[in-house]
């Protein structure tokens, strides 16, 4: 049996699809209202920061509320914010 050496790997298929989903739809909302698909990486880190609070606050008053807006849930807002800081503060570290 051939032994694949991936033990120090990310388990990628442990990540929950919902949040993939989640953050392709808000990907796809987001570049169709500002045209660009990679303009966000041009935005500083500080305004995603700022958009996440506002979205966590949205959260926290009813987890099921929905940004009025896109029409999409909060949280799917907060996940791309999640995920668009993580990348950018990557890029910072060299992680």
């Amino acid at each position: 049996m051939h032994h694949k050496y991936d033990q120090d790997k990310p388990r990628l298929d442990l990540v929950p699809p919902s949040v993939i989903e989640a953050i392709g739809v808000i990907r796809t909302y987001g570049t169709n209202k500002y045209g660009d698909p990679h303009g966000w990486v041009k935005v500083e880190p500080e305004r995603y920061t700022a958009a996440l609070m506002r979205h966590l606050c949205e959260f926290l008053r009813d987890p099921f509320s929905v940004d009025q807006e896109s029409g999409y849930p909060h949280l799917w807002h907060m996940a791309c914010n999640i995920a668009f800081l993580t990348e950018l503060y990557a890029k910072e570290t060299g992680d």
